[in-house]
């Protein structure tokens, strides 16, 4: 392990753009992997699971139910940030990415065994809960080092925020392989998918979970660990010490992130629930509508962090927070006319405000953090929007349109959501072309003083 990381510091600069691509191959499709496995649930959710699992409740009450087993995976994540994100700036970035993909696929895989309520009662949503806080466990430690394993592989710092932004590329494909499957085995006849079509999906995690182990199991250590772990500059307890030295680099970055989480779950996962139950909409129009968005997001994400690379991350992020918190009364305006091409259209569209904010994401909140701490506290930050948007939103959605009985109500949260992300995006650093290879030396908290020398 130790030669592999010195070896990252000796490289050719030819050698050197083989492990970029590699490091961004192997970030790319193994953030694929893990959300596939976990949009993956979130779609059988809206679609099945409150049938299966809460059969004798009402049928809102009953996807309120299912929502809050699908929230869990939201509130561990931030369990998982810390955790990986402690091994990830103490042990490396690629070791703590093996163990993530492994517990995240494994978990995913046993939900396709999880028995209904019709076999063991309520311990069915037991196992179900158990299941997904695994799986958001998982998920809490990838995105930061799937991220800092593409970014520190950069060699320039005029192009991170696109090479960051090819791990966030792994939302739209996972979003896409997920839906394409469910999609799929939607067709079988009769009440086939209801009763054991569903759990096809689940299974076939596992050959991804393989594929992603091998992919990456052939890169190097990152060079800005490489140069951690030579100079001695390994922090003993980084969570700690990043909560100690940048906490308001945290709570700013879960700030900023309200408004890409909140609408995202709303409109790709309580859309399902709400399109088919109560527009009447089919489940395959809105399948292949988020399948569209998906495919149209492969290109608008990389697009928008290459675009924060030109005209510096924040004012993108702004731009993008802006349009968002607009958008959500667009979108019900048009999917409550119930017209098929306007529900369609409304869910393609839905994706890209959601890309001007998710390409500049990652470098954004990325390079607020020092390099020591950086794994732990772009975790934190990234994952702690996770609790106060991601997991709530389509539980938060459910019961504004249960109270007002109106999509815009929903669209009057998201439109709150973009103002808090607006403010927070506007209060924190810009770093945009700027070395982050340098470190702290003194022992004193950060502050903005300790911004300024770190990034001087």
């Amino acid at each position: 392990m130790s030669d592999e990381k010195s070896g990252a510091l000796l490289l050719s600069e030819q050698e050197a753009h083989r492990q970029l691509r590699r490091a961004v191959i192997a970030s790319t499709i193994g953030t694929t992997i893990e959300w596939y496995d976990f949009f993956l649930y979130s779609i059988v959710t809206g679609l099945v699971f409150a049938k299966l699992y809460f059969p004798e409740s009402d049928p809102l009450v009953g996807t309120l139910q299912a929502f809050l087993i699908y929230a869990v995976g939201f509130i561990a994540r931030p369990v998982g940030a810390a955790i990986f994100g402690h091994y990830g700036d103490r042990i490396g970035r690629k070791a703590t990415l093996i163990v993530t993909l492994l517990l995240m696929g494994l978990a995913t895989f046993a939900v396709g065994f999880v028995p209904t309520y019709s076999s063991i009662g309520i311990w069915g949503a037991v196992l179900l809960t158990a299941l997904r806080f695994i799986q958001g466990v998982g998920v809490g430690g990838e995105w930061g080092g799937s991220v800092l394993m593409s970014m520190e592989w950069a060699r320039t710092n005029k192009h991170r925020g696109l090479v960051a932004s090819w791990p966030q590329f792994g939302v739209p494909a996972g979003l896409f392989i997920s839906n394409l499957v469910v999609l799929a085995v939607s067709q079988f006849s009769g009440s086939s998918f209801a009763t054991w079509g569903w759990r096809v999906p689940f299974f076939l995690s596992i050959i991804l979970v393989a594929i992603g182990l091998y992919i990456r199991l052939s890169i190097l250590e990152t060079p800005i660990f490489a140069k951690l772990l030579a100079e001695n500059k390994i922090e003993k307890t980084p969570t700690l010490e990043v909560i100690r030295r940048q906490p308001k680099d945290i709570l700013l970055s879960a700030l900023a992130r309200m408004v890409e989480q909140a609408p995202f779950y709303i409109f790709t996962a309580f859309i399902f629930a709400y399109g088919v139950k109560t527009l009447g909409a089919s489940r395959d129009l809105m399948l292949t509508a988020v399948l569209a968005a998906a495919v149209l997001e492969f290109f608008t994400i990389p697009f928008f962090g290459h675009v924060s690379d030109l005209i510096g991350r924040k004012r993108m992020y702004m731009i993008g927070a802006a349009c968002a918190g607009i958008f959500g009364f667009i979108f019900f305006a048009m999917v409550d006319t119930r017209n098929p091409v306007l529900i369609f259209a409304a869910i393609v569209l839905s994706l890209v405000p959601h890309s001007m904010l998710y390409g500049p994401q990652a470098a954004l909140i990325a390079e607020s953090f020092t390099g020591r701490l950086r794994y732990s506290g772009a975790s934190l930050g990234y994952q702690l929007a996770s609790v106060i948007a991601g997991g709530p939103a389509p539980l938060i959605a459910t019961a504004l349109f249960a109270y007002y009985r109106t999509g815009y109500a929903i669209a009057a949260y998201i439109f709150v959501c973009g103002v808090v992300s607006l403010v927070a995006a506007w209060r924190m650093g810009d770093y945009t072309n700027k070395d982050i290879s340098r470190e702290y030396d003194d022992a004193r908290p950060l502050g903005d003083s300790g911004h300024a020398a770190r990034h001087a």
